[in-house]
């Protein structure tokens, strides 16, 4: 199943609307914003297929016009079924001159002889923000699938001003590589990813707060790197998707409360 996906917003009287909205099944797009007097707009992404299927291709564009603020959030686990050939997806985002995006989805759950490849390209004008997130579990552990997929591949491309300025590459073949091998993921079962880009950013004080909210969480590991373009990445590794949900969403809230106000989200 070839799957579209097109949303396109718009700044009107200092509040973020949604101009244009496009879709195909298996996808539908709702308005979840709770706060109307609100700057920023909150849209869910719900697919009413129970997951992602041999020979879908999933084609998604996100276009956040200039002083739009825009959350993106999912409805529920991203399952990969039992596939023969394969699925792949492909999303493209535009953030415009002084706007903010910000997309956590919930986690990807792999199932045994899943093959699943995703690009993600995403372009930055001057002054815009972004926060980029991803949860990637072993697969149904209670049906005994860990790491029983086939290969798993993503590529996040990140572009400010036209320039690629961070390259996210993970792939997995658990056949071909052990996962709890040295240097890979040595015993754990889930990582999470989280990508942030801020020109105006404090990155002792993003680092600093991180290292506080995690000191206390039991059986993780994490890091923080410095990225070019005044970014930072969140890498973390557990055994829970959704202790490692959590986290992201906390990074992500923690954020938007100290960014600079011409990118933060009331």
């Amino acid at each position: 199943m070839i799957g579209k996906l097109n949303i396109k917003t718009a700044w009107r009287e200092h509040k973020t609307i949604l101009d244009t909205c496009f879709f195909t099944p298996p996808f539908k797009v709702a308005n979840i914003t709770e706060d109307k007097k609100s700057s920023a707009l909150h849209l869910m992404i719900m697919n009413s297929s129970p997951g992602i299927l041999d020979n879908d291709d999933y084609r998604i564009s996100i276009d956040v016009s200039a002083h739009c603020h825009l959350h993106v959030q999912t409805q529920s686990y991203q399952r990969l079924f039992k596939m023969k050939t394969g699925a792949i997806q492909e999303t493209n985002v535009n953030v415009r001159n002084h706007a903010h995006f910000s997309f956590i989805p919930h986690p990807t759950v792999p199932h045994e002889q899943s093959s699943f490849k995703t690009k993600n390209n995403i372009y930055l004008e001057e002054n815009s923000s972004l926060i980029w997130g991803e949860v990637l579990t072993c697969g149904r552990m209670t049906n005994d699938e860990i790491f029983k997929l086939s290969k798993y591949h993503t590529i996040t491309n990140v572009y400010q001003n036209e320039k690629l300025i961070i390259r996210e590459n993970l792939m997995m073949q658990p056949a071909q590589i052990n996962p709890a091998l040295m240097g890979q993921l040595e015993n754990y079962t889930h990582q999470a990813s989280l990508i942030y880009v801020n020109q105006n950013m404090e990155h002792k004080k993003i680092k600093e707060s991180v290292y506080d909210m995690f000191n206390h969480e039991k059986d993780i590991r994490f890091g923080i790197s410095a990225a070019p373009q005044n970014a930072v990445i969140v890498r973390i590794l557990g055994f829970k998707a959704e202790q490692l949900f959590r986290l992201l969403n906390s990074i992500s809230t923690f954020i938007q409360s100290v960014s600079p106000k011409e990118n933060a989200i009331n």
